[in-house]
């Protein structure tokens, strides 16, 4: 069975004729649970999210803040396994009909099998997969892997990325680029910094991005405003901490999963209004 990585493209080029960016929500497998989990990612699907980021818990993160390392640690101390990864994907694919990706560091992957795993990504419905971790250099076993089972990669660019590095990060990327809004580790923040429009206007400009290839930002978004500031620059929103945020807040699990897609319904209005 072949990978989403179509499906990927047509939802951003949907997004794009509206005039308006895509909405990609985050949240970790086996948080709260992973029926919790499963339930939590349709939830953010039915209020308004396009694309959904399923992250695959790892004891050592590099770019993950505050709140998302406690629900990993809540998933990690739950038993969740790569078996239970893959299987969100495949269940919320299946719920929903939107583009899931799993974003995870390498070395859960390299441990697990390359082929092996974009094998089993593509099976359980799987977009593709963010590699925050992953130098370009040492990709090439994983984007063959990926190619084969028709998986997008995903690589992360920062404001200290030099343009010669972002050329050749786009040039090596499939899907959309990852831009880190700023410097630092994932969480909501009051501003997210005009250094990200300047950064997906130097993505823009390497020869892929001048070939179309989508520039979507994250890190620091958690409301409609911040939506509708990125959206004016980005292709599209990335939104992690803020619903991780709003599960580790709820007092129980309807609460949760209501407060779910009210967020994502006030971050839906905001990519729509554009700045």
């Amino acid at each position: 069975m072949s990978g989403n990585l179509g499906l990927l493209e047509k939802t951003l080029a949907a997004a794009k004729a509206e005039d308006r960016a895509a909405l990609i929500g985050y949240l970790p497998a086996g948080f709260p649970s992973v029926e919790g989990g499963v339930d939590a990612a349709i939830a953010m699907v039915e209020g308004g999210c396009d694309i959904v980021e399923i992250g695959l818990p790892h004891s050592d993160p590099v770019l993950d803040g505050p709140v998302i390392q406690t629900a990993d640690d809540i998933a990690l101390r739950g038993g969740v396994k790569i078996a239970d990864v893959l299987e969100t994907v495949r269940r919320v694919h299946a719920a929903t009909g939107a583009p899931v990706l799993c974003m995870t560091y390498w070395n859960p992957v390299d441990r697990h099998g390359a082929e092996r795993f974009a094998e089993e990504l593509a099976a359980a419905g799987g977009a593709g997969c963010i590699l925050p971790d992953l130098p370009v250099e040492e990709s090439a076993q994983w984007r063959a892997a990926a190619g084969r089972h028709g998986l997008a990669t995903v690589f992360v660019v920062a404001p200290s990325s030099r343009d010669e590095r972002l050329a050749e990060i786009t040039a090596a990327g499939s899907g959309f680029v990852y831009a880190a809004s700023l410097m630092g580790v994932t969480g909501t923040r009051a501003s997210v910094g005009a250094q990200a429009a300047d950064l997906v206007r130097r993505t823009r400009a390497t020869p892929a991005g001048r070939q179309g290839l989508p520039v979507c930002v994250g890190l620091g978004v958690s409301n409609g405003e911040q939506a509708a500031e990125v959206a004016a620059f980005a292709d599209g929103v990335i939104v992690g901490s803020a619903f991780v945020k709003r599960l580790l807040d709820s007092a129980d699990r309807e609460t949760g999963l209501a407060g779910l897609r009210d967020l994502a319904g006030e971050l839906a209005a905001g990519v729509r209004k554009r700045g």
